[in-house]
């Protein structure tokens, strides 16, 4: 008797079915959860352990996963020591003349990757911890990767908070006993975040030849406002709106002073969209260069 290769069973028996690894079990529902929205961009996914826990795997077959969905783009941040973030992609955002000012994760991340669209990235950023940056280039290094995009140039300038200051912001709502390990958490933050970008872009070097130069400086305040501005016709610009919340530092619960980078209002001003939003992009170029060349030092992203 002949049986065909395409019956689903022999002698009455069903045919065994491969079984899916686990990792590929793990990632094609978490895909699902992000391409229909659940996890939406921007949040912070569960961690290691608890998707472990969830899908009854080790978490060695989570990290596995993880890592297919960041070579997607679908994540950032994936490392042992934090949970992962669902990234921002440009159709995430909505463009143009009449658009609502966006989120700061929204409407930085389709800008930086409209900036490296050109043969020429210039990126300037005064920031506090340079997470949104960091988050915001996953996806053009994604696109570089895949040889959508091929910039021949990158130059990136970054000014952060000096680690000498005292902090107007993370700070503690009562105890000021606590300021320390606020600082040193986020010394560490704007340390890691710092690493990682100049990281990931220098990479570039080796992997598609790319020219980038990436510098650091301190500066001797808290900036209240952040601001990025993108090959010399743009200006992005948010305020750090303070808020009450509580927060995990060194295993205890602290009631702080904090803001949200991420989340704060994105506004947009383009060179030649009109006599105002021209004169705010020159100035604020002319404000970033006055700081980086004279009150602004030497910044090593070291504790």
């Amino acid at each position: 008797m002949v049986v065909e290769r395409g019956n689903d069973s022999v002698n009455g028996r069903k045919r065994p079915q491969p079984s899916q690894p686990a990792h590929r079990r793990v990632a094609d529902e978490l895909r699902a959860r992000i391409t229909s929205r659940a996890l939406r961009p921007g949040q912070r996914m569960p961690t290691q352990a608890q998707l472990a826990e969830e899908f009854g795997v080790e978490r060695g077959a989570v990290r596995q996963a993880l890592r297919v969905l960041l070579e997607e783009g679908l994540l950032t941040d994936v490392s042992r020591g934090s949970p992962a973030t669902v990234a921002y992609r440009p159709s995430d955002a909505v463009t143009g003349p009449e658009a609502l000012p966006q989120a700061t994760m929204v409407a930085l991340a389709s800008r930086v990757a409209r900036a490296f669209a050109g043969p020429h990235v210039e990126i300037d950023a005064l920031c506090l911890t340079a997470i949104s940056l960091t988050l915001a280039l996953s996806e053009p290094l994604r696109q570089i990767h895949a040889g959508e995009l091929k910039p021949a140039k990158v130059d990136v300038r970054v000014l952060l908070p000096s680690r000498d200051i005292e902090l107007a912001f993370p700070a503690p709502v009562e105890s000021t006993e606590d300021t320390e390990r606020l600082h040193e958490r986020w010394l560490a933050m704007r340390n890691a975040q710092g690493q990682v970008l100049r990281h990931n872009l220098l990479a570039l070097r080796a992997s598609h030849g790319v020219d980038v130069r990436v510098s650091f400086r301190a500066l001797p305040f808290t900036p209240p406002v952040k601001l990025y501005l993108l090959n010399g016709a743009e200006a992005l610009f948010a305020y750090y709106t303070l808020r009450r919340r509580a927060e995990q530092v060194g295993g205890e619960r602290l009631e702080v002073y904090d803001a949200l980078g991420t989340r704060t209002t994105l506004f947009a001003f383009e060179q030649g969209a009109g006599a105002r939003d021209t004169t705010f992009v020159e100035q604020s170029y002319l404000w970033f260069n006055a700081l980086w060349e004279t009150i602004s030092s030497e910044l090593v992203l070291t504790t």
